[in-house]
């Protein structure tokens, strides 16, 4: 049996990547967070353990006493956060995964790879859907093109999901903030929840969308050095949601509000009065374009669709699949890396197969 310890395991993912891995024969889930009656419930309802754990007080000592072969992190947001938690599993011989989507955190996660070696531990940042599902798309299909020159992507999430304070936390740190991103082959800025655009997804009509900051912007230059453009976006059901945060977002630009994260509480209790007007559907599309082997121009597209409330769980997977691998010792390689090239897209989707979730190629 294999010990995986899940940072957050009652929260929104974490209660869902909980619920999974403590199916598996051959792993035991330990359900741990700073309330330790959420935990019991549900560990006792999965057939697993509960620990009362705070990353900022004595984790390193907790971490001894559990003894757990593989930590998973799913408490953000991530961009206030060190990696405190990744050195004391390191120092404890202990595999780590997190479900970071700060740019910064997750880029900087390979400082700690000569250390994740040097003690025989697998260190993953970002094992989310970016950069984890992006890469994945990307690498499957950069061999029909013979320049692969830019991608456009971005998410559009349902009103009637479940969604946490780290998220909605994580969104407004960089609302109405510069962020660097490839343009034409130039390192260029644009601003955070700016750049209002819509887009028709099937089944679910049009949604608006704005920029946002993710990974992928400062990992796939270097991954891809043939890209000259990347543009990813992200966006509400609401539009009177989406165009109230767009506003905002100036008002951030221009030097009135300077901590709009500050607010992060209020406008989460404000946006379930809006739940009425929304769905449980959610969407996600890439289009990657460039040059085919033939010289023309050429475009795939890819657009993903979840129904029933179960697009946040798209982010789960990566961790969920990466614990099973190194629970059957599967997974060799050690260090520390962003979430790339672990899993592949027919891998990933294969695993959404038995939620409300289809997708469509082009």
């Amino acid at each position: 049996m294999k010990r995986i310890l899940i940072i957050g395991g009652y929260g929104n993912f974490g209660s869902f990547i909980s619920k999974t891995l403590a199916k598996e024969d051959n792993i035991c889930v330990i359900v741990a967070g700073r309330s330790i009656e959420k935990a019991r419930a549900l560990a006792d309802e999965i057939n697993g353990e509960a620990a009362l754990l705070d990353i900022n007080m004595g984790f390193a000592e907790t971490l001894a006493t559990i003894k757990p072969n593989i930590v998973i992190h799913t408490s953000g947001p991530f961009q206030a956060q060190g990696y405190d938690v990744a050195k004391a599993c390191i120092e404890a011989g202990v595999h780590y995964i997190d479900l970071a989507d700060g740019r910064e955190f997750v880029e900087g996660i390979t400082a700690l790879d000569q250390t994740a070696k040097d003690k025989g531990v697998l260190v993953i940042s970002g094992a989310s859907s970016v950069p984890c599902l992006t890469s994945a798309l990307v690498d499957h299909y950069k061999g029909e093109f013979e320049t692969l020159e830019a991608l456009d992507y971005g998410i559009t999430t349902a009103q009637k999901t479940a969604r946490g304070l780290a998220t909605t936390a994580a969104i407004l740190t960089y609302t109405g903030k510069p962020i660097p991103t490839l343009l034409d082959g130039k390192l260029s800025e644009v601003y955070g929840w700016q750049g209002l655009r819509a887009r028709k997804y099937p089944a679910l009509g049009w949604r608006l969308l704005g920029n946002c900051d993710v990974p992928d912007l400062a990992l796939f230059p270097k991954r891809y050095p043939e890209l000259k453009t990347i543009r990813f976006y992200a966006g509400l059901e609401i539009p009177f949601i989406h165009a109230t945060l767009w506003a905002l977002s100036w008002l951030v630009r221009i030097g009135l509000i300077k901590r709009l994260a500050k607010a992060a509480p209020l406008m989460l209790k404000t946006s379930y009065l809006f739940d009425w007007l929304g769905s449980a559907n959610s969407a996600f599309h890439m289009e990657l374009l460039g040059k085919g082997k033939d010289g023309a121009k050429k475009k795939i597209t890819f657009e993903l669709t979840a129904r029933s409330g179960d697009g946040p769980y798209i982010p789960c997977m990566p961790a969920i699949l990466l614990a099973k691998k190194l629970a059957a010792g599967e997974l060799q390689e050690r260090g520390a890396y962003p979430c790339m090239g672990f899993i592949t897209k027919d891998e990933y989707l294969s695993a959404l197969n038995e939620m409300d979730i289809s997708w469509v190629e082009r």
